[in-house]
């Protein structure tokens, strides 16, 4: 079933539900979460301690009996109960009393594309949970696109990355729908296992992976592309001795060990370029790619991207809350009615 805009602006609040992030749109209100998707529970009691950055900071610094899970992965809830809990204490008591209110309460939800359908009702059950009468599914594509400004009603190619913290969503878009796409499990997280396990084998130094940030360790303001030799200071934990130790990184090592997973995002690239009609690749060749999603910031990766397939390479205004702010925007009616947010949801 093809959802329509006239029923997503029946909808009263929008959800973006990510591996790292969780954001809730509300109509009228604009975005009034932006969390990490994180919770801490007892688990002697079954209680629920923190979620959201209190839980984030909590990661890999509890006694045994406290846990720090993650209900979302790849985006798609994992846990149904605990996502609905993290939810409810994201959104608020205020703002839950406001959203109750609403006579049949709809909401709207960013799915990952070619999301299996166990994964989809899945989602949709988390937000029954929370109240929803009616919850319509968008494409994260469509929403994304939408929310960074691209023109995907016009009859021509709009290339655009969705860059995750588990996986990578590529897709031309052209006529308000998607003309081909391709989803590849390689995100944010694989980049930060990518530096743990190099740190590891050439250091003997363990960090954990909330710590590790490439534009923090390998990176350190020089980008993926920069050659020569840079070393930079880094503090963890001897994997022999258990001490803390402090190593002189070579970074040029360090992007090396990065561009592996990154691979795996240029062949799925290439496979989109593959299956796009010809005209509309003549069209990208001019228009380039628009990077979207909370690891499209690393730093240098535009540039490896534009340098690898010969296109310009952009990264959004703010390409972390591009999704939930384009189906906020579809909410308020203001996309043209011709965009498919959906083409296989049902």
């Amino acid at each position: 079933m093809t959802v329509s805009l006239e029923q997503l602006q029946r909808c009263h609040f929008a959800v973006d539900l990510g591996a790292a992030r969780t954001r809730v749109y509300v109509k009228g209100a604009g975005l009034v979460v932006d969390e990490p998707s994180a919770a801490a529970v007892n688990t002697r009691t079954g209680a629920l301690i923190a979620v959201g950055e209190f839980a984030e900071k909590m990661t890999g610094r509890t006694p045994e009996h406290i846990r720090v899970v993650r209900p979302v992965s790849g985006g798609s809830v994992i846990d149904i109960d605990m996502a609905q809990r993290m939810l409810r204490h994201l959104i608020g008591d205020k703002m839950r009393r406001a959203l109750r209110r609403k006579p049949r309460l709809r909401a709207a939800v960013c799915t990952p594309h070619d999301m299996d359908p166990l994964a989809r009702r899945a989602t949709i059950e988390t937000l029954v949970g929370l109240g929803a009468r009616r919850v319509e599914t968008v494409d994260t594509l469509i929403a994304a696109a939408v929310g960074c400004g691209l023109p995907v009603e016009q009859p021509e190619a709009s290339m655009i990355i969705v860059s995750g913290a588990a996986s990578t969503q590529i897709a031309v878009l052209s006529m308000g729908a998607i003309v081909t796409a391709d989803r590849v499990p390689v995100g944010g997280q694989a980049i930060d296992q990518a530096v743990v396990q190099h740190l590891r084998q050439q250091h003997e130094l363990m960090l954990p992976l909330q710590t590790v940030r490439p534009l923090q360790l390998a990176l350190s303001g020089n980008g993926l592309t920069t050659q020569g030799p840079v070393r930079t200071e880094i503090h963890g934990r001897d994997a022999a001795t258990g001490r803390a130790r402090s190593v002189h990184v070579d970074t040029a090592a360090v992007r090396d060990a990065i561009h592996t997973p990154l691979t795996a995002v240029l062949d799925g690239i290439s496979k989109v370029l593959r299956g796009c009609p010809p005209d509309l690749v003549a069209d990208l060749a001019d228009r380039g790619i628009m990077m979207v999603g909370g690891s499209a910031r690393l730093p240098g990766l535009d540039a490896m991207l534009s340098e690898a397939t010969g296109m310009p390479v952009r990264i959004a205004e703010r390409p972390d809350v591009c999704a939930v702010q384009g189906l906020g925007a579809m909410m308020e009616g203001k996309i043209q009615p011709m965009v498919v947010v959906n083409p296989l949801a049902g």
